[in-house]
C-alpha cells in the first residue's frame, strides 16, 4: 500500500497542464449552442406552434399531441445536425444524482430499413423501470412502472462526450399510481405556489404584476485531487470523505489559498468546464480558490428557481466528467477532510416580476419600500415559524459532519439582516396605530417616511448565519455541496407562499373593517416584526453563547440527521403540504424513510470502511514498524546502551501498542452495534442508533489511527496524507 502511495504521489506531481481552447473568445458566439431553447425553438417551429409552446413554459398551458409531434420533429432535426443519436429523458430519482435511459433516434420500418423517428409521444412521456429506484414504500421492488413526464419550463439540451452526442429531455419522474418520485414534481408545485401567493400580494402596490418569479443562484464550492491520490485513498472512492488524517503542520491558517493566484493546472479545467457549461446556457461567471487549500467555488447568475437547480445538477455532472480529462477527481461532500473548512452549495434565493422589479431590493421611494417590508417581514415570519422544516430541508450525513463546525453555519436557524435593517423593524414596530386623515402624507404618518434610504449591500455579511440578507437576496447559507438544491427550495418557497397567503388574508380582513390598505398592511407587519424576533440574530453563530441564547428564545438545535428528518411527517408539516398539495401524506412518510434509509447506508458503509483500513491497512503496517522497533531496542542493549537512552525507543513500542489495542477494541465493538442496529426493525430507531452509537466510535478510531500516521515511518505508511492530497497541485 505504501508503494501505491508513492506511485500516486509521483504520478500526481508529474501531470502536465492540458491546453484548453474555446470555441471563440467571445462567450456570446457559443453560449447555448447545446440548448433547444427559445432562439432554437423560434427558428424550427412555426409561429403558431412555438406561440403555443411558450405559452405552455410561461403560464403552465397544456400542450396537445399536434403541438408536441412538432415540437419532437424539429427537436429531432435539430438535435442530429449536432451530431446527436440518442435521446433520453433526464431526471431526478430521490437517490441525489440524476438518471437517463438512452434510446436510439431510428427505428425499423417493415422492410427492415432503419429511420430516425422521435415521435411527440416519446417527447412526452416515457415508462423508465423504476423497480430499483428508491420509493420509500410506495411501490414493491417487483413493481417497475414509473413514468417520466417532460418539463418544457427546462429546455432540453445536447450533452457531449468522446462517445458521441445525446439529446436530453429534462422531466418529472412519477409512480404508476401518480406519487412524485423525484425532486422535480414538488419543486413545479412548489414554484406555481409562491407565484400565485406573491402575485396575489404584489396586488396591493402593482396591479399589472401577473406572474411572480423565484430565482436562485447556487454558489457551488468543492476539492480537486488529483486521480492518482484519490485512487490511493479507499475511504475517498467509497465515501467521498477521508476518514482517517492528521492535520498536516500546515493547513488554512495563513489564509493564503482564500482568492489568492489559481494552479494553472487547475485554471485549465475551470476553463474546461466553464467553456461546456456556457455551451449547455449554464450562466457560469465566478471562479476562485475558497478558503481549504485545494477548495474552489463557481457561482452562476441567477435564474428561475428549477432551471437554476437542473442547471446545478448538470454542472456537477459536467464538473466530474470534464475533470478527468485532466486527471482531477472533484469532491463535492460537504466535509472531505476533517480540521478544514467544509463545502456548501449556498442558495441565493430571491423574488422577481414580470415588470421586471425584484422585490428583495430595497428602495427610498416610500411606496416601493413598503413593498419590500412587505416581502421581506413575511419571508422572516415564514422562517420563524417553520425554522426546523427549514432545517430538515438541508440535513444529510455529509452535512451532519460540517454543520456548526466552525466553518459553516450552526445547525440552529437564524435570520441575519445587518444593524441598518434591524432599526428599520425596530422603528417600525414602535409606531402605534394611527388614523389616517384625509390631506395627511400617510407613509410618513405610518412611520415609513421616517425610515434612512435603505441601500444595497449596506452592512457586512454574516457567514456564520444559516438565512442571511445580503442586500437583495436571501442567502441559505446551510445548504450542502453535495446537495439537490430541490430540497431547500421546496420548503422555503411552500414556507413563504403559506406566509404570504396568510398575510393576504389578515390584510384584507382588516381592508373590509374599514382600514385604510396601507395602514392595514403596516399593522399586520407590526405585528409580525415582534412575532418573529427571535430568529433574527447578528452575532456569532459559532460561539456557546449563541446555543445558550437560542435555546432561551426557544429555537431548535438539532444536530442529528435522524432527528430533523423527523420534522418532515411532523403533524404541522403534513398539514402544510397537504393543503397546499405539494407533497400527500403518503409521498412525505416515503421520503421520509428514503431520507433515513440513505443516511443509514452512508454511516453503515463509512464504518465498514474504517474497519476495513484498520485491521487491513493501518494495524498490520504499525506492528511492522513496531518490530522494527523491537529489533532495534534489542540491537541498542545488545552493545550495551543504557537503559536512559532507550526510554524514547520503548515508549513508542508502548503507544502504538495502546493505538492498536484501542483499534482493535473499538473496531469490534462498533461492528456489533452496527449488527444490533442492523436488526432493529423500526427504520427511525435504526438510523438514530447509527448516528448515536455507531458514529460515535468514528472521533476515537480516528484519534488512534491519527496518532499512528505520526509514530510510524513515513516510508511505511499505507494512506496518502493531506499534506499530499491538499498541497500537491
Amino acid at each position: 500500500m505504501a508503494v501505491l502511495r508513492f506511485k500516486a504521489l509521483e504520478l500526481a506531481q508529474s501531470r502536465p497542464s492540458i491546453p484548453v481552447t474555446p470555441p471563440s473568445n467571445k462567450v456570446s458566439d457559443y453560449y447555448g449552442m447545446n440548448v433547444f431553447g427559445v432562439d432554437a425553438m423560434r427558428s424550427t417551429l412555426s409561429s403558431d406552434v412555438f406561440k403555443k409552446v411558450t405559452n405552455a413554459i410561461e403560464q403552465g398551458d397544456k400542450i396537445d399531441e399536434d403541438v408536441a409531434d412538432a415540437v419532437a420533429a424539429a427537436m429531432k432535426s435539430w438535435a442530429l445536425s449536432k451530431g446527436a443519436t440518442h435521446y433520453t429523458h433526464w431526471f431526478q430519482p430521490l437517490t441525489g444524482a440524476t438518471a437517463e435511459k438512452h434510446d436510439a433516434f431510428f427505428d425499423l420500418m417493415p422492410n427492415g430499413k432503419a429511420l430516425e423517428k422521435f415521435k411527440g409521444t416519446a417527447l412526452v412521456q416515457q415508462e423508465p423501470d423504476a423497480s430499483s429506484f428508491p420509493s420509500g414504500g410506495i411501490r414493491n421492488t417487483f413493481e417497475a412502472r414509473g413514468y417520466t413526464a417532460w418539463d418544457p419550463s427546462s429546455p432540453a439540451f445536447v450533452l457531449e462526450s468522446p462517445s458521441g452526442c445525446t439529446l436530453c429531455i429534462p422531466t418529472i419522474f412519477v409512480s404508476y399510481t401518480g406519487e412524485a418520485l423525484d425532486y422535480k414534481a414538488p419543486l413545479l408545485k412548489a414554484l406555481s405556489l409562491v407565484d400565485k401567493a406573491a402575485t396575489a400580494v404584489c396586488d396591493y402596490f402593482d396591479k399589472s404584476v401577473t406572474k411572480v418569479i423565484a430565482t436562485l443562484g447556487a454558489e457551488q464550492e468543492y476539492f480537486l485531487v488529483d486521480r492518482a491520490l484519490y485512487a490511493a485513498r479507499p475511504d475517498l472512492v467509497m465515501t467521498g470523505r477521508t476518514v482517517f488524517g492528521h492535520s498536516p503542520a500546515k493547513g488554512q491558517q495563513l489564509e493564503d489559498h482564500y482568492f489568492g493566484s489559481i494552479p494553472q493546472r487547475v485554471l485549465t479545467f475551470m476553463l474546461d468546464f466553464e467553456t461546456e457549461a456556457l455551451k449547455l446556457g449554464i450562466p457560469i461567471r465566478t471562479r476562485h480558490n475558497e478558503v481549504a487549500p485545494s477548495q474552489f467555488e463557481c457561482a452562476p447568475t441567477f435564474e428561475e428557481v428549477n432551471l437554476a437547480v437542473d442547471h446545478n445538477l448538470l454542472l456537477m455532472d459536467l464538473m466530474e466528467k470534464v475533470a478527468e480529462r485532466h486527471n482531477f477527481k472533484v469532491l463535492f461532500h460537504e466535509k472531505p477532510f476533517a480540521s478544514i473548512n467544509g463545502s456548501g452549495k449556498h442558495n441565493n434565493w430571491s423574488l422577481g416580476t414580470n415588470t421586471g422589479k425584484n422585490l428583495l431590493s430595497p428602495s427610498s421611494k416610500p411606496k416601493e419600500n413598503l413593498q419590500f417590508l412587505t416581502f421581506f417581514i413575511n419571508i422572516i415570519k415564514a422562517v420563524h415559524d417553520n425554522a426546523d422544516l427549514l432545517r430538515a430541508s438541508i440535513a444529510s450525513a455529509g452535512n451532519e459532519h460540517r454543520l456548526g463546525a466552525n466553518e459553516a453555519p450552526p445547525a440552529i436557524m437564524s435570520v441575519f439582516i445587518g444593524s441598518q435593517l434591524t432599526s428599520v423593524l425596530d422603528e417600525l414596530e414602535k409606531n402605534a396605530t394611527i388614523k389616517i386623515d384625509k390631506g395627511d402624507n400617510m407613509y410618513m404618518k405610518l412611520g415609513i417616511d421616517k425610515i434612512p434610504p435603505i441601500l444595497l449591500d449596506n452592512t457586512d455579511r454574516n457567514r456564520t448565519s444559516p438565512f442571511a440578507f445580503t442586500g437583495n437576496k436571501f442567502e441559505f447559507r446551510a445548504v450542502g455541496g453535495a446537495a439537490n438544491s430541490s430540497s431547500s427550495m421546496i420548503v422555503l418557497n411552500t414556507i413563504v407562499a403559506n406566509q404570504l397567503f396568510q398575510f393576504r388574508k389578515e390584510v384584507d380582513v382588516l381592508i373590509d373593517k374599514g382600514e385604510k390598505k396601507e395602514v392595514a398592511i403596516v399593522n399586520v407587519l407590526r405585528r409580525y416584526i415582534k412575532d418573529s424576533k427571535n430568529i433574527l440574530f447578528e452575532g456569532n453563530g459559532y460561539s456557546e453563547e449563541w446555543v445558550q441564547e437560542a435555546a432561551k428564545r426557544g429555537l431548535s438545535n438539532m444536530k442529528s440527521t435522524p432527528e430533523a428528518l423527523g420534522v418532515y411527517v411532523s403533524k404541522k408539516s403534513v398539514e402544510l403540504f397537504e393543503k397546499h398539495g405539494i407533497f400527500s401524506h403518503r409521498e412525505l412518510d416515503a421520503r421520509y424513510e428514503i431520507m433515513l434509509e440513505n443516511y443509514i447506508k452512508k454511516i453503515q458503509i463509512e464504518s465498514r470502511v474504517m474497519g476495513d483500513l484498520v485491521l487491513n491497512h493501518v494495524i498490520p503496517t504499525a506492528i511492522k514498524y513496531q518490530s522494527v522497533l523491537v529489533k532495534n531496542l534489542e540491537g541498542l542493549r545488545g552493545v550495551g546502551i543504557e537503559a536512559k537512552h532507550t526510554k524514547n525507543t520503548i515508549d513508542a513500542i508502548k503507544k502504538i501498542s495502546e493505538y492498536v489495542d484501542t483499534l482493535l477494541a473499538s473496531v469490534e465493538d462498533m461492528t456489533e452495534t452496527r449488527k444490533k442496529a442492523n436488526n432493529t426493525e423500526n427504520i427511525q430507531k435504526r438510523a438514530t442508533i447509527y448516528g448515536n452509537e455507531v458514529k460515535g466510535y468514528f472521533d476515537r478510531i480516528r484519534y488512534a489511527v491519527d496518532k499512528l500516521e505520526l509514530l510510524v515511518d513515513d516510508e511505511d505508511w499505507p494512506l496518502v496524507k493531506y499534506r499530499e492530497l491538499l498541497m500537491v497541485r
